[in-house]
């Protein structure tokens, strides 16, 4: 069971660093639940929502890349350690495009049900990354 739920979250990246909609939502829950409080967005209520989430970090971020460091399963939960990086072109928020790369490493806690994954928690240095933009002044 560790291995094909480290599967399934293998291939969910894979979808997403390919931008294969279709695919992401194929290992989702239609009541896929994202939730993350690093930079205060709303928690993702379905797996719709997650794409509709994933597609605009890629607007902000054309070129934006996961790469999986770590992947550590017990039970129905897979906790995983991600490298992000990605060239902000697009606005975030508030903040405009800064032209600049951002890399950030992050965590997320998977749990899978019917061999879907159902629900997510990612965390990560919210603060780190604005200053790599540009968006935050360094202490």
């Amino acid at each position: 069971m560790s291995e094909r739920n480290k599967a399934l979250v293998r291939a969910l990246v894979d979808g997403i660093n390919a931008q294969d909609w279709q695919r992401v939502l194929g290992f989702l829950a239609s009541d896929f639940k994202r939730h993350s409080t690093a930079a205060g967005e709303p928690t993702v209520n379905s797996a719709k929502e997650l794409v509709a989430f994933l597609q605009a970090e890629f607007v902000t971020f054309p070129d934006a890349c996961e790469t999986l460091l770590d992947l550590v399963a017990e039970g129905d939960k897979v906790a995983a350690r991600h490298h992000f990086r990605g060239t902000q072109l697009g606005p975030m928020g508030s903040h405009p495009p800064s032209g600049k790369v951002l890399e950030a490493t992050y965590i997320a806690i998977y749990r899978v049900q019917d061999q879907l994954i159902a629900e997510a928690w990612a965390e990560w240095d919210n603060l780190a990354g604005l200053k790599q933009l540009g968006h935050a002044r360094a202490a």
